[in-house]
Protein backbone atom coordinates (compact mmCIF):
# COMPACT_ATOMS: atom_id res chain seq x y z
CA UNK A 1 0.00 0.00 0.00
CA UNK A 2 1.43 3.06 -1.10
CA UNK A 3 0.97 6.74 -2.30
CA UNK A 4 2.41 8.11 -6.25
CA UNK A 5 4.17 10.78 -3.94
CA UNK A 6 6.14 8.16 -1.41
CA UNK A 7 6.66 5.94 -4.56
CA UNK A 8 8.75 8.68 -6.28
CA UNK A 9 10.02 9.30 -3.15
CA UNK A 10 11.58 5.66 -2.62
CA UNK A 11 12.08 5.03 -6.33
CA UNK A 12 10.01 1.97 -5.96
CA UNK A 13 9.41 -0.52 -8.34
CA UNK A 14 8.19 -4.66 -8.07
CA UNK A 15 7.87 -7.64 -9.75
CA UNK A 16 7.76 -6.04 -13.83
CA UNK A 17 11.10 -3.18 -13.41
CA UNK A 18 12.76 -5.76 -14.87
CA UNK A 19 11.83 -4.96 -18.58
CA UNK A 20 9.62 -1.65 -17.86
CA UNK A 21 12.62 0.07 -15.49
CA UNK A 22 11.44 1.57 -11.88
CA UNK A 23 9.24 4.67 -10.59
CA UNK A 24 12.29 6.45 -11.82
CA UNK A 25 12.17 5.78 -15.09
CA UNK A 26 8.37 6.99 -15.39
CA UNK A 27 8.89 10.56 -13.80
CA UNK A 28 9.07 13.40 -16.19
CA UNK A 29 8.50 16.31 -13.75
CA UNK A 30 7.88 16.79 -10.10
CA UNK A 31 6.33 20.16 -7.92
CA UNK A 32 8.13 19.90 -4.72
CA UNK A 33 7.57 22.36 -1.31
CA UNK A 34 11.33 23.28 0.05
CA UNK A 35 12.26 22.97 3.47
CA UNK A 36 11.79 27.33 3.14
CA UNK A 37 8.44 27.38 1.71
CA UNK A 38 8.87 27.65 -1.69
CA UNK A 39 6.97 25.52 -4.64
CA UNK A 40 9.93 24.68 -7.46
CA UNK A 41 8.90 22.15 -10.56
CA UNK A 42 11.94 20.36 -11.15
CA UNK A 43 11.11 19.37 -15.31
CA UNK A 44 8.48 19.30 -18.09
CA UNK A 45 6.57 17.18 -19.90
CA UNK A 46 9.10 16.01 -22.31
CA UNK A 47 10.71 12.99 -22.80
CA UNK A 48 14.41 14.33 -22.64
CA UNK A 49 15.75 17.40 -21.77
CA UNK A 50 19.64 18.69 -21.18
CA UNK A 51 19.13 21.84 -19.31
CA UNK A 52 21.26 21.62 -16.35
CA UNK A 53 21.44 19.65 -13.65
CA UNK A 54 18.52 16.64 -13.24
CA UNK A 55 16.73 18.03 -10.61
CA UNK A 56 13.91 15.67 -10.94
CA UNK A 57 16.25 12.16 -10.80
CA UNK A 58 18.00 13.99 -7.38
CA UNK A 59 14.37 14.43 -5.86
CA UNK A 60 13.38 10.66 -6.60
CA UNK A 61 14.55 8.42 -3.96
CA UNK A 62 15.80 10.58 -1.40
CA UNK A 63 13.12 9.71 0.64
CA UNK A 64 11.51 13.32 2.39
CA UNK A 65 14.72 14.33 2.67
CA UNK A 66 15.46 17.33 0.88
CA UNK A 67 11.08 18.30 -0.22
CA UNK A 68 7.81 17.16 0.16
CA UNK A 69 6.35 16.30 -3.67
CA UNK A 70 2.89 17.47 -3.74
CA UNK A 71 2.49 17.02 -7.79
CA UNK A 72 3.71 14.93 -10.32
CA UNK A 73 4.03 14.49 -13.84
CA UNK A 74 4.43 10.86 -15.21
CA UNK A 75 5.01 9.01 -18.86
CA UNK A 76 2.36 6.51 -18.78
CA UNK A 77 2.41 2.93 -21.55
CA UNK A 78 -0.23 1.13 -22.83
CA UNK A 79 -0.50 -2.40 -21.87
CA UNK A 80 0.92 -5.31 -23.77
CA UNK A 81 -1.47 -6.79 -25.83
CA UNK A 82 -0.50 -10.31 -24.70
CA UNK A 83 1.02 -12.11 -21.30
CA UNK A 84 2.36 -15.52 -21.09
CA UNK A 85 4.27 -17.08 -17.79
CA UNK A 86 6.39 -19.79 -17.78
CA UNK A 87 6.70 -22.04 -14.82
CA UNK A 88 10.03 -23.41 -14.36
CA UNK A 89 10.96 -25.76 -11.38
CA UNK A 90 14.18 -26.57 -10.20
CA UNK A 91 15.86 -28.87 -7.44
CA UNK A 92 17.67 -26.05 -5.79
CA UNK A 93 17.98 -22.71 -6.33
CA UNK A 94 21.65 -22.51 -7.57
CA UNK A 95 19.74 -24.21 -10.12
CA UNK A 96 17.34 -22.40 -10.77
CA UNK A 97 19.68 -18.48 -10.18
CA UNK A 98 21.78 -20.07 -13.16
CA UNK A 99 18.84 -20.56 -15.64
CA UNK A 100 17.80 -17.11 -15.03
CA UNK A 101 21.09 -15.70 -15.69
CA UNK A 102 21.21 -18.15 -18.86
CA UNK A 103 17.89 -16.81 -20.29
CA UNK A 104 19.30 -13.13 -19.71
CA UNK A 105 22.72 -14.29 -21.72
CA UNK A 106 20.48 -14.99 -24.55
CA UNK A 107 19.10 -11.84 -25.13
CA UNK A 108 15.72 -12.56 -23.83
CA UNK A 109 14.20 -9.88 -21.46
CA UNK A 110 10.90 -11.33 -19.48
CA UNK A 111 8.42 -8.40 -17.90
CA UNK A 112 8.76 -10.08 -15.21
CA UNK A 113 11.04 -12.77 -13.24
CA UNK A 114 10.89 -13.79 -10.02
CA UNK A 115 12.00 -17.08 -7.40
CA UNK A 116 9.36 -18.80 -5.14
CA UNK A 117 10.81 -21.46 -3.11
CA UNK A 118 9.77 -24.62 -1.60
CA UNK A 119 8.62 -23.56 2.12
CA UNK A 120 6.80 -19.71 0.68
CA UNK A 121 5.41 -22.18 -2.47
CA UNK A 122 3.73 -24.83 0.34
CA UNK A 123 2.53 -21.94 2.17
CA UNK A 124 0.84 -20.25 -0.50
CA UNK A 125 -0.83 -24.03 -1.67
CA UNK A 126 -2.18 -23.69 2.16
CA UNK A 127 -3.55 -20.12 1.36
CA UNK A 128 -5.35 -20.65 -1.86
CA UNK A 129 -6.05 -24.13 -2.52
CA UNK A 130 -6.79 -23.21 -6.49
CA UNK A 131 -3.36 -22.87 -6.78
CA UNK A 132 -2.55 -25.83 -9.26
CA UNK A 133 1.39 -26.13 -8.06
CA UNK A 134 1.95 -29.84 -7.21
CA UNK A 135 5.77 -29.42 -7.73
CA UNK A 136 7.80 -29.65 -4.51
CA UNK A 137 10.61 -27.75 -5.73
CA UNK A 138 12.11 -23.90 -6.14
CA UNK A 139 10.41 -21.74 -8.61
CA UNK A 140 10.82 -18.93 -11.44
CA UNK A 141 8.04 -17.54 -12.82
CA UNK A 142 9.01 -15.82 -15.90
CA UNK A 143 6.63 -13.67 -17.67
CA UNK A 144 6.63 -12.09 -21.21
CA UNK A 145 4.47 -9.79 -23.09
CA UNK A 146 4.03 -8.06 -26.02
CA UNK A 147 2.49 -9.56 -29.87
CA UNK A 148 0.82 -12.52 -29.82
CA UNK A 149 3.44 -14.10 -31.68
CA UNK A 150 6.26 -12.38 -30.20
CA UNK A 151 5.32 -14.02 -26.34
CA UNK A 152 4.81 -17.24 -28.06
CA UNK A 153 8.43 -17.43 -29.09
CA UNK A 154 9.87 -16.07 -26.53
CA UNK A 155 7.82 -18.10 -24.12
CA UNK A 156 9.15 -21.28 -26.31
CA UNK A 157 12.67 -19.98 -26.17
CA UNK A 158 12.75 -19.54 -22.14
CA UNK A 159 11.35 -22.92 -21.73
CA UNK A 160 13.83 -24.40 -24.11
CA UNK A 161 16.86 -23.00 -21.99
CA UNK A 162 15.61 -24.07 -18.71
CA UNK A 163 14.59 -27.60 -19.87
CA UNK A 164 18.38 -28.90 -19.19
CA UNK A 165 18.45 -27.35 -15.80
CA UNK A 166 14.69 -27.45 -14.45
CA UNK A 167 13.07 -30.69 -13.06
CA UNK A 168 10.17 -29.51 -15.05
CA UNK A 169 8.90 -26.71 -16.90
CA UNK A 170 5.16 -25.60 -18.34
CA UNK A 171 3.74 -22.49 -20.28
CA UNK A 172 0.38 -21.02 -18.75
CA UNK A 173 -1.99 -18.02 -19.61
CA UNK A 174 -5.74 -16.99 -18.56
CA UNK A 175 -7.04 -17.86 -15.64
CA UNK A 176 -4.16 -19.95 -14.27
CA UNK A 177 -1.63 -17.42 -14.84
CA UNK A 178 -3.97 -14.36 -13.39
CA UNK A 179 -4.63 -16.99 -10.12
CA UNK A 180 -0.50 -17.74 -9.81
CA UNK A 181 0.33 -13.77 -9.92
CA UNK A 182 -2.77 -13.36 -7.45
CA UNK A 183 -0.67 -15.89 -5.00
CA UNK A 184 2.55 -14.23 -5.64
CA UNK A 185 1.12 -10.85 -4.80
CA UNK A 186 -0.26 -12.16 -1.42
CA UNK A 187 3.34 -13.74 -0.44
CA UNK A 188 4.16 -10.74 2.00
CA UNK A 189 0.37 -11.66 4.12
CA UNK A 190 0.58 -15.41 3.25
CA UNK A 191 3.83 -16.10 5.16
CA UNK A 192 2.41 -15.05 8.42
CA UNK A 193 0.76 -18.63 8.30
CA UNK A 194 4.61 -20.53 8.45
CA UNK A 195 4.16 -20.35 12.07
CA UNK A 196 1.34 -18.92 14.15
CA UNK A 197 3.89 -18.45 17.14
CA UNK A 198 6.38 -16.23 15.49
CA UNK A 199 5.77 -13.01 13.71
CA UNK A 200 7.50 -11.51 10.87
CA UNK A 201 10.14 -8.56 11.43
CA UNK A 202 10.57 -6.83 8.63
CA UNK A 203 14.61 -6.26 8.95
CA UNK A 204 17.58 -7.39 6.24
CA UNK A 205 14.44 -7.99 3.81
CA UNK A 206 15.38 -6.13 0.52
CA UNK A 207 18.96 -7.01 -0.40
CA UNK A 208 19.99 -6.76 -4.42
CA UNK A 209 22.88 -7.90 -5.89
CA UNK A 210 24.44 -8.20 -9.34
CA UNK A 211 22.74 -10.77 -11.39
CA UNK A 212 25.17 -12.62 -11.94
CA UNK A 213 25.95 -13.10 -7.88
CA UNK A 214 22.39 -14.42 -6.74
CA UNK A 215 23.73 -17.44 -6.15
CA UNK A 216 25.96 -16.49 -3.76
CA UNK A 217 23.65 -14.53 -2.22
CA UNK A 218 21.30 -16.81 -1.72
CA UNK A 219 23.51 -19.38 -0.56
CA UNK A 220 24.81 -16.81 2.19
CA UNK A 221 21.38 -16.26 3.67
CA UNK A 222 20.86 -19.69 3.96
CA UNK A 223 23.79 -20.13 5.44
CA UNK A 224 23.42 -17.39 7.74
CA UNK A 225 19.47 -18.19 8.51
CA UNK A 226 20.91 -22.00 9.26
CA UNK A 227 23.77 -21.32 11.78
CA UNK A 228 20.99 -18.87 14.08
CA UNK A 229 18.54 -20.88 13.51
CA UNK A 230 15.74 -18.71 12.32
CA UNK A 231 13.04 -19.28 10.20
CA UNK A 232 13.92 -17.86 6.73
CA UNK A 233 11.34 -17.37 3.72
CA UNK A 234 12.46 -16.21 0.51
CA UNK A 235 11.22 -14.81 -2.40
CA UNK A 236 12.06 -11.91 -4.94
CA UNK A 237 12.77 -10.53 -8.15
CA UNK A 238 15.60 -12.67 -9.07
CA UNK A 239 15.62 -11.11 -12.63
CA UNK A 240 16.81 -8.11 -11.00
CA UNK A 241 19.07 -9.15 -8.50
CA UNK A 242 16.62 -8.25 -5.50
CA UNK A 243 16.04 -11.16 -2.91
CA UNK A 244 13.50 -10.95 -0.19
CA UNK A 245 14.28 -12.52 2.99
CA UNK A 246 11.34 -13.13 5.34
CA UNK A 247 12.57 -13.69 9.14
CA UNK A 248 10.09 -14.96 12.00
CA UNK A 249 10.83 -14.56 15.66
CA UNK A 250 8.94 -15.21 19.01
CA UNK A 251 8.91 -11.17 19.35
CA UNK A 252 8.60 -12.02 23.17
CA UNK A 253 11.66 -14.31 23.02
CA UNK A 254 14.58 -11.13 23.78
CA UNK A 255 17.32 -13.88 22.69
CA UNK A 256 15.30 -14.56 19.35
CA UNK A 257 15.50 -10.74 18.92
CA UNK A 258 19.44 -10.17 19.49
CA UNK A 259 19.46 -13.49 16.87
CA UNK A 260 16.93 -11.85 13.97
CA UNK A 261 19.60 -8.31 14.67
CA UNK A 262 22.75 -10.62 13.77
CA UNK A 263 21.17 -12.13 10.92
CA UNK A 264 20.16 -9.09 9.45
CA UNK A 265 23.30 -7.63 9.86
CA UNK A 266 25.03 -10.20 8.30
CA UNK A 267 22.57 -10.22 5.27
CA UNK A 268 23.24 -6.78 4.78
CA UNK A 269 26.63 -7.37 4.80
CA UNK A 270 26.62 -10.52 2.34
CA UNK A 271 25.11 -8.35 -0.18
CA UNK A 272 27.58 -5.26 0.11
CA UNK A 273 30.14 -8.09 0.12
CA UNK A 274 29.32 -8.98 -3.16
CA UNK A 275 28.79 -5.84 -5.15
CA UNK A 276 25.97 -5.26 -3.76
CA UNK A 277 22.77 -2.92 -2.05
CA UNK A 278 21.08 -3.06 1.43
CA UNK A 279 17.73 -1.42 -0.19
CA UNK A 280 16.79 -2.64 -3.64
CA UNK A 281 13.14 -1.09 -3.89
CA UNK A 282 12.06 -0.22 0.14
CA UNK A 283 14.56 2.46 0.90
CA UNK A 284 17.18 3.20 3.78
CA UNK A 285 15.00 5.03 6.37
CA UNK A 286 15.99 4.26 9.65
CA UNK A 287 16.47 0.61 9.62
CA UNK A 288 19.20 0.74 7.02
CA UNK A 289 20.70 4.05 7.61
CA UNK A 290 23.82 2.43 9.23
CA UNK A 291 24.62 1.08 6.30
CA UNK A 292 24.62 3.79 3.74
CA UNK A 293 27.80 5.21 4.04
CA UNK A 294 29.40 2.14 3.90
CA UNK A 295 27.77 0.79 0.44
CA UNK A 296 28.79 4.40 -0.94
CA UNK A 297 31.73 5.53 0.33
CA UNK A 298 32.42 8.59 2.79
CA UNK A 299 33.19 10.94 -0.03
CA UNK A 300 29.71 10.20 -1.96
CA UNK A 301 28.28 10.44 1.47
CA UNK A 302 29.63 13.36 2.96
CA UNK A 303 27.93 14.85 -0.84
CA UNK A 304 24.45 13.27 0.06
CA UNK A 305 25.16 15.39 3.13
CA UNK A 306 26.16 18.48 1.78
CA UNK A 307 22.85 18.70 -0.72
CA UNK A 308 20.65 17.79 2.50
CA UNK A 309 22.33 20.54 4.38
CA UNK A 310 21.86 23.09 1.36
CA UNK A 311 18.26 22.30 1.14
CA UNK A 312 17.22 21.50 4.37
CA UNK A 313 19.77 23.94 6.31
CA UNK A 314 17.54 23.11 9.67
CA UNK A 315 17.32 19.79 9.54
CA UNK A 316 13.52 19.56 9.27
CA UNK A 317 12.87 17.24 6.39
CA UNK A 318 12.28 13.67 7.69
CA UNK A 319 15.16 13.92 10.47
CA UNK A 320 17.19 11.29 10.89
CA UNK A 321 16.74 9.25 7.71
CA UNK A 322 19.18 7.77 5.51
CA UNK A 323 21.81 8.32 8.57
CA UNK A 324 21.60 12.18 7.83
CA UNK A 325 21.54 14.09 11.90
Amino acid sequence: MCTIGGMIANNSSGMRCVKYGTVRNYVLDLEVVLADGRVIHTGKKVLKSSAGYDLTRLFVGSEGTLGVITRAGLKIVPFPKTRKLILAFFDEADIASHAVIKVFSEGITPSACEILYKTTLSVLKLCNSRLAIAEEADMILFEVDGTEISTDEAARQIAEICKPLALSTRIVSGLEMQDIWAARRLVGAAISQLDPHKTRVYMGEDVGVPIKEMPALIRRVQQIAGKLDIPAMKYGHIGDGNLHVALFIDVADQLQWEKLRLAADRIHRAALDLGGTVSSEHGIGLARAEYLMEQLGWDAFSLMHSIKRALDPKGILNPGKMGFP
